[in-house]
């Protein structure tokens, strides 16, 4: 029996089709017409494996997660260098694919991968000793970090005329050069930002650390002051 002379269709390859055209072109070149087109099929065959476009974005968004490394959370890393460590490799993979970004920050919804990096993250700040409520903050606000650092370029904002700048904004007499250093300027500010916000936390996590002890050392005191206050029992 001879081959077919394409591949059959499957969910990996209308994926890979629709990460390609939104790294190329964006979420809105992304339809089930362009994506048949680009597979060689026909659409309705495209319905066999995904109900909706939005359904095709979920896919593309957590092939994009599923490349960010969770091993830090499960190898003993103590929780500051897990954040750094984690927080690296996702904003990694959102800038290597930032036009799925805001598809993506809409939350994990039903993505296997995006549940299981909540999963990982949350479960690691519980066990290092944060609270619950104070560890899904954690998350968040990592979230919100990572991928606003991945919608776009601060250095790649600011064009390269230096005329531009010369007169109605002197401290910005050197910005036309920002463009040129972009990659060094947002790595350098997505860096000063994440340890900023990491050692944050280790000021927040040890004065909980403090406040317990506080705490103990007020029982014991009152404890001991109330051991000198009563009354001795009268003997016999």
């Amino acid at each position: 029996m001879a081959r077919p002379r394409k591949p059959l269709l499957n969910r990996d390859r209308i994926v890979g089709a629709a990460l390609t055209v939104v790294d190329l072109e964006g979420l809105q070149a992304v339809s089930t017409r362009r994506l048949a087109a680009e597979l060689g099929v026909s659409g309705p065959s495209l319905y066999n494996h995904f109900r909706t476009k939005d359904e095709i974005l979920d896919a593309v968004a957590d092939r994009v997660c599923a490349e960010v490394d969770l091993s830090m959370f499960r190898d003993g890393t103590r929780w500051p260098q897990a954040l750094l460590r984690w927080a690296r490799s996702y904003r990694a993979a959102l800038t290597a694919h930032p036009n799925i970004v805001p598809h993506l920050v809409r939350g994990p919804g039903r993505r296997p991968s995006q549940l299981r990096m909540a999963d990982e993250v949350f479960g690691a700040m519980v066990a290092a000793g944060w609270p619950r409520a104070q560890a899904t903050r954690i998350g968040a606000l990592m979230r919100y970090f990572v991928a606003g650092s991945a919608l776009g370029s601060f250095a790649g904002g600011f064009v390269d005329d230096a005329a531009l700048y010369d007169s109605d904004y002197p401290h910005l007499d050197q910005a036309h050069l920002l463009a040129e250093h972009r990659r060094r300027v947002d790595e350098g500010a997505f860096e000063t930002g994440l340890q900023a916000l990491v050692d944050g936390l280790g000021l927040q996590y040890g004065a909980r650390d403090d406040g317990a002890r506080d705490d103990g050392e007020r029982a014991d005191a009152d404890h001991a002051d109330g051991a000198r206050q009563r009354p001795a029992r009268p003997r016999g």
